[in-house]
């Protein structure tokens, strides 16, 4: 017998669509990795750590300096105090965060509202907690936070709301007023918000960000994630932190104790090191990866497809309907992989009725050469009997 959680839940479609584009020589676009964006300070800080020591294992809440520098990257660009000795957790990366959230907050018959599109992540974690996913969809085109049908999902039951802002797929930035909202419904039912923020750096065009943890009348019910791997382009170290108030911590902690327990501590050193590079790194990461933005879209446009403004995150989200007929996301995703050479990855995927299948999603976090490469394979494709079959 194995858990019916675990043992019902297949191949993740990142996975899936990265090996085929690998088995067929395909421009991976799909997967979130960046590529060439990690910057130098970063890396020395690594391997000066590895050379130097220790290697045994650090603190279980993680080594002073990072919690520190997450504390202080928080008041730096949110301006947001946060105690580090209290409230400031490391963990090996946003996903383990996660888990240990859930699995410190919830218990059998919880209920947690998400909302779809959805990272894939949450839905099988959460099962695992014991507690019931339920679903609130945002739709195209323009992914408004659906208020009526929020406060409908509220029940005697509802523990926790999952709020990924920047949101991937889509980049939504949630704005004040929704936050607001978000924070009186808290209030109201007596709810706790998981606030997944791990592209909080990641914000284009000069728009702010606002955190969760920054409003104030819920601070004692957030519980804020943050990843490295996201801020410093290093999505292999898997290096995350949890910021919750003291109360809301220590349970999660436990969990942590007992998920991973901690860090590589040579990692922990060196994203201390990231999260107090000056602020020209973060303008400068945002800039760089708004034009890489700015040339895919571009591309994707000269290629036929509906592409939606991209306000944060890796991310853009193409509207397949004047390009495929039969409105399947996935299979145009693979037929896209097969016949133009470049891997995107179905939307649908983000719903766990996979019933929204006119979008796909594109990365950019790529070099300049890998972008013009996908670019002109789409050019090409336009041009072959593929593109007259689409349209």
């Amino acid at each position: 017998m194995v858990n019916p959680v675990f043992g019902q839940t297949g191949t993740s479609i990142f996975e899936s669509m990265s090996r085929l584009a690998t088995e067929t020589g395909a421009i991976n676009l799909g997967q979130g990795f960046p590529e060439g964006f990690e910057p130098a300070p970063l890396i020395e800080a690594a391997v000066q750590a590895l050379r130097d020591g220790p290697h045994q294992y650090p603190p279980m809440m993680g080594l002073p300096a990072l919690r520190r520098a997450v504390a202080e990257n928080a008041k730096r660009f949110l301006d947001i105090d946060v105690d580090w000795q209290s409230e400031v957790l490391v963990t090996s990366g946003a996903t383990e965060a996660l888990t240990d959230t859930f699995f410190a907050l919830l218990d059998q018959g919880d209920e947690v509202i998400v909302f779809e599109p959805v990272y894939d992540a949450y839905a099988t974690l959460i099962r695992r907690a014991g507690a019931k996913v339920v679903p609130v969809r945002l739709t195209p085109p323009h992914w408004e936070l659906p208020r009526e049908a929020l406060v409908k999902a509220i029940t005697a039951r509802t523990r926790l709301i999952v709020v990924n802002t920047p949101m991937n797929p889509i980049g939504k930035i949630f704005d004040p007023e929704e936050l607001s909202f978000l924070a009186d419904l808290a209030i109201a039912h007596d709810l706790i918000v998981v606030a997944d923020e791990v592209y909080e750096h990641l914000v284009f065009d000069h728009r702010p960000f606002h955190s969760l943890f920054g409003v104030e009348a819920i601070r004692d019910r957030v519980v804020r994630i943050g990843s490295a791997g996201k801020s410093f382009s290093v999505t292999g170290w898997k290096v995350g932190y949890v910021t919750a108030s003291a109360g809301l911590l220590q349970p999660i902690a436990r969990a942590h104790q007992y998920v991973t327990f901690t860090t590589p501590p040579a990692l922990q050193a060196a994203v201390a090191v990231g999260l107090t590079l000056p602020d020209d790194y973060f303008l400068d990461l945002r800039r760089t990866l708004g034009a890489r933005r700015d040339l895919l879209v571009r591309g994707l446009r000269d290629a036929g497809f509906d592409v939606a403004d991209v306000p944060a995150t890796y991310f853009a989200v193409a509207d397949i309907g004047p390009l495929d007929p039969d409105g399947d996301d996935l299979a145009f995703s693979r037929r896209l992989t097969l016949e133009a050479g470049v891997t995107p990855v179905p939307v649908s995927s983000f719903y766990g009725d996979r019933d929204v299948k006119s979008h796909v999603r594109f990365c950019f976090a790529k070099t300049e050469e890998t972008i013009l490469a996908a670019i002109e394979r789409l050019r090409r494709w336009r041009e072959k009997e593929g593109w007259r079959a689409a349209s």
